[in-house]
């Protein structure tokens, strides 16, 4: 990979953000203003007592947040010194916080100007003229602050910054010098000064720094492969090439060195000897992670460019997980582009279970397979992957959630209930609500066969505060309540809500004409059973359904037909025990609880 040329100081320039001054009253005494030669008036010990008293209350108002008072009791501090610095200064709080940026500034200026031994006050004048843009007077704001303290490094790095917005790159270089004089030579001062004179167009000085930094460290191949980067980038190939194969010839590894000659032979076209040197980087374990997964993202998009070879861009996969790896990034690449090349599902698992070898905490992976798993039917699978991922991360509800299902699918509803019980304790405010209302609508499910129908009401009323259109907890929920004989009106409205949102669905239908059979709404429950025998698309009816249209027709003098359908609900296998008794006496027999 080549060394990065870029100018690395990147303070930001932001407009000044005031604080609260630590307050430090001035005593009084005749003192003259240092840049100004302006004499201050002197106060009388009353008056400077009198100020002293306001100034400080102020500051006590404002930490009480009685912001009103305390600018008040600001203001009259200064009608008593008008030459008060720290007032000026804490007056120009107040008006930034209005977003008055003028008066801010003039009142800066003012302190800055009483007391221009205070650093603080000075620095936030020149940060106000940076959020103006008025670099130039920040700019003399800041040299002014770097002759008071010459080895503040930031107000030099900040200076450069200014410089480079003027475009004044003598200047920058300057700048840049004065910086090397505080911090020593160093790699980044010098990149900093190639830039510069790169910008201002001086390749003869960007070349001598370069090459006077290779001839102070000349041991050091990776400042000879970064002067080698900056030859072949300004098109002086046989040079650059002349210092690759020196670091090569002393260092057949070198991983820069290698990925920098890739570049070079990229670049004369040679791209036979470029792709052996990407399989030797792939190799090599001293190339670094990021170099090899930008080699195969580039060789994954040159190969769809021209529909290549798959089988080879996995062989590359291959050579680049042959030494250990610190993560599992190029495992998981290669689980995405096998993906995206819709190869088998063994080898997809396969190459998922790889990543989860390295990086077993990958929760995108071993999601992934855990589907995988689902999609087959291979729950004791899907348990063990989700055990394992409740440990690595145990607020993950997702892994809660497959565990309990997979138990649940299996009938193990004790397990089951177990798993969404220990996925509960990680809700928190940010967990996905569609994930939370299903193990609340679960474990509803759940503790309703159990008999504990109080504790499943509870909850689905969980569930229904998480996702409130839950139309599967909606419809369990209604016909449950429906069974036990209570709210019906409740039940009813829940009903209703999923046949407005899937108004084909049988067993809502089918819930629906139930509940209202159950108000004694007989002739209106005959409508949504028709529907929901209509609608039902097993090839044979459900042996529930087919039993509610047998006993709602009876209710509606239909006893013939009732017969019929309870006949029909017995040959699909319906065990009501009283359902022989209704069809011998063709009636309908309310069953007792």
């Amino acid at each position: 990979m080549k060394y990065n040329l870029k100018y690395k100081f990147s303070v930001t320039l932001v407009a000044g953000m005031l604080t609260l001054p630590v307050l430090s009253v001035w005593a009084g005494h005749r003192k003259t203003i240092p840049s100004t030669g302006t004499p201050v008036a002197e106060l009388s010990p009353n008056d400077q007592k009198k100020y002293n008293y306001f100034f400080i209350e102020a500051s006590r108002q404002q930490n009480a947040g009685n912001y009103t008072s305390a600018f008040n009791l600001l203001q009259h501090a200064l009608r008593l010194n008008p030459f008060g610095a720290e007032a000026y200064y804490f007056r120009a709080m107040y008006f930034s916080q209005l977003k008055n940026d003028s008066l801010t500034l003039v009142n800066l200026e003012k302190a800055a100007t009483l007391n221009p031994d205070n650093s603080t006050y000075l620095e936030r004048v020149a940060q106000y003229y940076i959020g103006a843009q008025d670099y130039a007077k920040a700019i003399e704001k800041y040299e002014e602050l770097s002759k008071m303290d010459s080895e503040n490094i930031d107000y030099l790095k900040i200076l450069i910054q200014l410089y480079n917005q003027q475009k004044n790159y003598d200047k920058m270089i300057a700048t840049i010098n004065r910086l090397e004089t505080v911090q020593g030579s160093s790699e980044d001062i010098t990149l900093s000064k190639v830039k510069v004179y790169e910008m201002k167009n001086d390749k003869k000085a960007a070349y001598n720094e370069l090459k006077s930094l290779v001839d102070k460290h000349p041991f050091d191949n990776n400042y000879k492969v970064m002067f080698a980067n900056w030859l072949m980038q300004n098109n002086r190939l046989s040079e650059a090439y002349k210092l690759f194969t020196g670091v090569l010839n002393e260092e057949p590894n070198n991983a820069y060195a290698l990925s920098s000659m890739y570049d070079y032979y990229k670049a004369i076209n040679e791209d036979t000897l470029a792709n052996k040197l990407m399989v030797r980087l792939l190799e090599n374990p001293k190339t670094d992670n990021n170099t090899k997964l930008n080699f195969l993202k580039q060789a994954i998009q040159q190969s769809e460019q021209v529909d290549g070879d798959s089988l080879y861009i996995l062989g590359l996969f291959d050579k680049a997980l042959s030494s250990p790896q610190i993560n599992g990034d190029i495992a998981e690449l290669r689980a995405a582009y096998m993906s995206l090349k819709k190869m088998p599902a063994d080898s997809l698992d396969n190459a998922l279970k790889k990543v989860l070898s390295i990086a077993p905490d990958n929760t995108g992976a071993r999601i992934q397979l855990i589907q995988s798993y689902w999609a087959k039917k291979n729950f004791e699978k899907v348990i063990d992957l989700s055990k394992v991922g409740t440990e690595y991360h145990p607020d993950e509800m997702a892994f809660y959630y497959f565990e309990g299902l997979a138990y649940y699918q299996q009938d193990k509803h004790d397990e089951a209930l177990d798993a969404f019980r220990r996925g509960v304790t990680e809700i928190n405010p940010q967990s996905n609500s569609n994930i939370v209302s299903d193990f609340y609508a679960i474990m509803g499910d759940i503790l309703h066969q159990k008999g504990m129908t109080k504790e499943a009401f509870a909850a689905y009323d969980s569930c229904l505060q998480w996702k409130e259109d839950n139309v599967e907890c909606l419809n369990n929920y209604a016909y449950y309540l429906s069974e036990e004989d209570l709210s019906l009106p409740k039940a009813e409205q829940m009903s209703y809500r999923t046949i407005k949102a899937e108004p084909k669905n049988s067993t809502f239908l089918d819930t629906y004409a139930w509940i209202l059979f159950k108000q004694n709404r007989y002739a209106e429950a005959k409508i949504y059973i028709d529907q929901a025998l209509k609608n039902d698309t097993d090839t044979t009816a459900s042996a529930d359904i087919l039993k509610h249209a047998g006993d709602i027709y009876a209710l509606n003098n239909l006893n013939d037909k009732a017969v019929v359908y309870w006949q029909k609900a017995m040959n699909a296998g319906c065990t009501d025990k009283i359902l022989p008794k209704k069809i011998k006496l063709k009636k309908y027999i309310k069953e007792r609880k």
